[in-house]
């Protein structure tokens, strides 16, 4: 009896460490609406400063003419680097100096940080770019 005490036990304890192991990383990746808004779609027209084609998202820096004509830094979260890859990007897609045209969500916070739907290429192709909003091209 001592034993089957025991291995139930040692059975308890494992699964509350894939349990609480499992909810840690679902923590770690945000979803879409914990940090942006898709009542707040923005379109953003500038040239790429660096594109960091990378996981668990990638993300494209750009300068965009502000309102005021002053030059404003943006940072675009995309997909992870596989969901890019399905869709057609690859890891020199953007370079520095190539004009774009991006539809976001804005930041609940306001930043000049948004998450992509779609980008509009150098080459004129409108691709994806792979939100965790999700129902994206």
């Amino acid at each position: 009896e001592g034993n089957d005490s025991m291995k139930r036990m040692v059975g308890l304890l494992l699964q509350a460490v894939c349990l609480f192991g499992s909810v840690s990383t679902v923590m770690a990746h945000h979803s879409f609406a914990a940090e942006f808004d898709d009542k707040k779609p923005v379109k953003l027209e500038g040239a790429v400063v660096r594109f960091e084609f990378m996981n668990p998202h990638s993300w494209i820096f750009l300068d965009v003419m502000g309102p005021d004509g002053k030059m404003v830094r943006w940072a675009v979260e995309t997909g992870s680097t596989n969901a890019l890859f399905r869709r057609g990007w690859l890891k020199d897609s953007l370079r520095a100096g190539d004009h774009i045209t991006v539809e976001a969500y804005r930041a609940k916070d306001g930043s000049n940080t948004a998450n992509a739907n779609t980008v509009k290429l150098p080459d004129g192709r409108l691709i994806s770019g792979a939100s965790s909003r999700g129902g994206a091209q």
